[in-house]
C-alpha cells in the first residue's frame, strides 16, 4: 500500500476511534484523548504532503490546522483540568480561521463573490438568535467574533471556488461549509439542547471539514487532468 492510501486509511480509523470513544463515556476517555488530536495530526500530514503549486498556500493551511489541533486539545479536556478550555479552544480555532482565510484569499482577494457571505451570515444570525439565551455570561462577545470569522472563512472558500473553479478549490469550499455545520451543531449541543449522537455529528463533520481543507493543497492528478483535456478536445 502506498503512503497516501495508507494515510487516508489511518485518518478514517483514527476519526472513527475518536467518535466512538467520545460517545462511550469516561471508560474510553483515554482513547478519545489519543485519537482526537491524532486524527488532526494525520490530516496535517495530508496537507504537508500536498503538491499544490503555491507553497505559501500549503504553509498557511498547515498553520491553520495547527491552531485547530490546539483547539481540539483545549475543548476535549475536562473543566477540572482546564477551567477556561472553551474560551481557549474558541480563541485557537479563531486563529486557525484567520490563517484559513489568509490561504483562501491568495490570488482572488477577500470575498470576490459577496452572495455566499450574505447567505451564510443570514443563516448564522438566525442560529445565533436561537442560541443567544443559552450562552453563559461573558461569552457573547467572543462568540460573536468567532461567528463572524467562521462565516467569513466559509464564505471565502465558496466564493473562491466560484472564481477559480478547480477541484481543489471546491474541496476547500465543501470543507468551509462542513466546518460551519460542525460548529453550529456543537453550539446547539452545548447551549440549546443535547443532540442525539452529538459526538458522531460534530466530530464527523469537523474531520470532514479539515480533511477537505487539507486536500485542497493537492492538485488534480495528472491522469485525471489528461482525461478531462481529452474530453474537452473531443
Amino acid at each position: 500500500m502506498s503512503f497516501i492510501p495508507a494515510l487516508l486509511a489511518a485518518i478514517v480509523v483514527s476519526a472513527l476511534s475518536a467518535m466512538v470513544s467520545g460517545s462511550m463515556g469516561p471508560d474510553l476517555a483515554w482513547l478519545h484523548y489519543v485519537s482526537k488530536p491524532l486524527t488532526t495530526v494525520l490530516i496535517m500530514v495530508l496537507a504537508w504532503r500536498g503538491d499544490a503549486s503555491s507553497a505559501i498556500y500549503r504553509r498557511l493551511m498547515l498553520v491553520a490546522l495547527a491552531f485547530a489541533l490546539g483547539g481540539d486539545v483545549a475543548l476535549m479536556l475536562p473543566m477540572e483540568q482546564l477551567p477556561n478550555g472553551f474560551v481557549l479552544g474558541l480563541a485557537s480555532f479563531l486563529g486557525g480561521h484567520l490563517f484559513f482565510i489568509g490561504a483562501l484569499t491568495r490570488g482572488v482577494g477577500l470575498l470576490p463573490r459577496r452572495l455566499p457571505f450574505v447567505i451564510l451570515m443570514g443563516l448564522a444570525a438566525g442560529n445565533l438568535m436561537v442560541l443567544w439565551p443559552g450562552l453563559p455570561a461573558g461569552l457573547g462577545a467572543p462568540v460573536l467574533a468567532y461567528m463572524l470569522c467562521l462565516v467569513t472563512m466559509a464564505a471565502q472558500a465558496v466564493s473562491r471556488a466560484l472564481v477559480v473553479r478547480t477541484h481543489a478549490a471546491w474541496h476547500a469550499a465543501l470543507g468551509g461549509l462542513a466546518f460551519l455545520l460542525s460548529d453550529t451543531l456543537l453550539a446547539y449541543d452545548r447551549f440549546h439542547a443535547p443532540l442525539p449522537a452529538a459526538s458522531w455529528l460534530v466530530l464527523g463533520s469537523y474531520y470532514a471539514a479539515i480533511a477537505l481543507l487539507a486536500s485542497s493543497t493537492w492538485r488534480l492528478p495528472a491522469k485525471v487532468m489528461n482525461m478531462k483535456l481529452m474530453h474537452r478536445s473531443a
